[in-house]
């Protein structure tokens, strides 16, 4: 039922994805701790297997959705570095002329969007496939979400109105396992499954951080959404290695550790050799220094007097 071939899965280029946007990412703590940013950010480090992999199965028809933690995704699915290294440093040359910043995207009219209220945009990406559905368009509608987002109560109004429209609609779950600094065991009764399963929905639920293996994974439920066009969710239990936002982060330190023995990045990195390694991390290097000297060079973001409500 899958329609990716493993053999056309290169490892030179997943290495490629994962580690640009590890590095992006990286960089943006580094611009920020320079004072070059202002604002907030929430980065998905520990978390970059999972828009990688989607990424092979996702198509120009289809719409995505993101959420404050939305780099990654973006990279994955649009990869226009200087439009979001722009709009995240307030610069004109920004996806949203530098007035969306590090949470609010918006690309190609309904390609991709990206919001900071949680959970905010789960109804949006109902309405979206419903849309698709209604109008008889092709492409569904993804929706990112993480395991804290199951506290906001608009999402279970979601997942009623979407499997009752049986809209083309995949919430895709980073279950993390922290609620901003919260372990989510914690504050969570039951398991994100079964709150999906109570109105319908198939689930799909794998534990992993090795991206080959989540690509082959994803192959039967994304056949069977493309089939059938009613809605399914996906979870993927995974863990952030970086901190909620720039440096908010209670957790145990050798929990993190253990972690970082199953770095996404690590894991594909592994299995290169080191001339090849080198050679793929020097030209990203090369590329992002590329684009934050002309993201730097590039005018501010200005509102005039034009767009000033009185």
């Amino acid at each position: 039922m899958g329609f990716i071939v493993m053999e056309r899965i290169d490892l030179r280029e997943l290495y490629r994805k994962l580690f640009l946007n590890r590095r992006f990412e990286e960089l943006l703590l580094e611009l920020f701790s320079q004072g070059k940013i202002f604002g907030t950010t929430h980065t998905s480090i520990g978390q970059e297997h999972i828009p990688t992999a989607f990424s092979y199965y996702i198509t120009e028809k289809d719409s995505i959705i993101s959420n404050h933690r939305c780099h990654g995704h973006f990279l994955a699915f649009v990869g226009d570095i200087e439009g979001i290294l722009g709009e995240i440093m307030g610069k004109e040359i920004g996806l949203c002329a530098g007035r969306g910043g590090s949470q609010h995207l918006c690309y190609n009219n309904n390609r991709f969007f990206s919001n900071g209220i949680q959970g905010g945009m789960v109804p949006f990406g109902v309405g979206l496939a419903f849309a698709k559905q209604y109008n008889k368009e092709e492409g569904i509608v993804v929706n990112f979400i993480g395991d804290g987002t199951f506290g906001e109560g608009i999402i279970y109004e979601a997942f009623n109105i979407a499997s009752v429209w049986k809209a083309p609609w995949l919430i895709v779950v980073e279950n993390n396992r922290y609620a901003q600094s919260t372990f989510t065991p914690s504050i969570m009764a039951g398991n994100i499954s079964a709150r999906l399963s109570a109105f319908n929905i198939p689930v799909y639920e794998i534990e992993t951080n090795d991206v080959v293996e989540l690509i082959e994974f994803l192959s039967t439920p994304m056949s069977i959404i493309r089939e059938k066009g009613s809605p399914i969710c996906i979870v993927v239990n995974t863990y952030r290695l970086g901190p909620h936002s720039k440096g908010d982060d209670f957790r145990p330190e050798q929990e993190i550790e253990r972690w970082k023995k199953k770095d996404p990045v690590k894991i594909i990195a592994d299995k290169l050799g080191d001339s090849e390694k080198r050679e793929i991390e020097g030209n990203i290097e090369e590329r992002l220094k590329a684009v934050l000297s002309r993201v730097m060079r590039s005018s501010a973001s200005f509102i005039g007097e034009e767009n000033v409500i009185p």
